[in-house]
Order: C-alpha cells, then structure tokens, then sequence
C-alpha cells in the first residue's frame, strides 16, 4: 500500500451527513521517497532542475538513451484502474491490454488527469511505477525488463526514480507482457506514447 495521504481540505457535510468531505491531497516525491525507504526498494531518487513531463526530456536531463525512461501510464480496462510500465518512445497499444484481460478494445482507456489523481494520488507526468495511494494491477513490457537499470516517474515533474526494472515488478507483482506497438506501426486510436 502506498503512502497515507494527508488530508489538504475538507468541505463541510450535509446537515446530519456522515461528516465532512474530505479531499486527500496530492503526493509528490517525499511521499515516494517515504515509500521506498520504508520498504528498503533498491532505487534512489534523482532530483532535476528541470521538468521531466516526457520520456524525451527524461531521457535528455539524465543523459541517457530514452528507452531507459519508463513511463507509467493509468488504463482504465472496463472502469478498473490498470497501470501499464513501458520504455521508451513507443505507444503502448491498447488492442494488447485489451486481450491481455480479455475484453475488447473499447473497453480500455486511458485515464483521465483526474481519474490518474484519484487512483494513484499522482498527477501525470510525474507517475511512478509504485507507491500510489492504494495497490494497483500492472502490466510491464517485456522491454522495459531488458535493461539493467532504468528511469521512471519519481513523483514530482523535476524527479526521476533509478532502478532495475525488475524492482519494479517485483513490487509491483506486475505480470509481463508485449505491450508496445513497433516502431512503424498504426497507432491505435487513444494510444498514448
């Protein structure tokens, strides 16, 4: 389970409601940090002075190739949460998440900025692999897993998380698959690269 979230606002309740609506803040880097310190995950926090918002600018801030970054994307795979881990440039293709779970393609989607907010308590562009608000199943490109150490999301748009991939799917329990669309090939509407 990820970080606690601290309460930022509340709004006052209904005459005899339950009590006040309380908004959980968002998380950000510290809270990874936490995360990751509490669970001593092999991975080191790697602050910028620059935003990171895409695998690109990643891969350009730590002077690495950029399919060392990985990208944390949220899906929505018949309106459950799914978070998909894929390096480098390439779409991930969704006709893949949708056979994956064995549904058709229009029952994926990619979240919202809201819908990601809400499910794992970071904003996007900033997303890690781990350590949202609650526990969420994942998918990882076979890809990604063959580099020795990788770049991805860290929590905040200026802060970059360095690991071994395979970290990421041992903490996360993330099942392995073809997720990314080769170099050349059609889009599927909605992907997102």
């Amino acid at each position: 389970m990820g970080p606690t979230p601290e309460n930022s606002s509340s709004r006052p309740s209904e005459p005899g409601g339950p009590g006040p609506l309380v908004e959980p803040r968002t998380l950000d880097a510290e809270d990874l940090a936490r995360w990751i310190e509490a669970r001593q995950v092999a991975a080191e926090l790697v602050r910028l002075p620059m935003h990171t918002p895409t695998v690109e600018l990643a891969a350009q801030a730590v002077g690495t190739d950029p399919e060392r970054i990985v990208k944390s994307l949220l899906f929505l795979v018949e309106g459950r949460p799914v978070v998909v881990v894929a390096c480098g440039v390439g779409r991930v293709d969704q006709r893949a998440i949708a056979s994956w779970f064995g549904v058709g393609r229009k029952r994926v989607r990619l979240a919202s900025p809201a819908e990601v907010l809400a499910a794992t308590g970071y904003p996007i562009g900033a997303l890690p692999p781990f350590g949202h608000r609650q526990p969420l199943p994942t998918l990882i490109d076979r890809l990604a897993l063959a580099h020795p150490e990788v770049y991805a999301g860290g929590g905040s748009i200026d802060t970059l998380v360095r690991l071994n991939p395979a970290e990421i799917q041992r903490l996360t329990g993330a099942a392995v698959a073809d997720l990314v669309q080769p170099r050349g090939g059609n889009d599927a509407p909605g992907s997102q690269g």
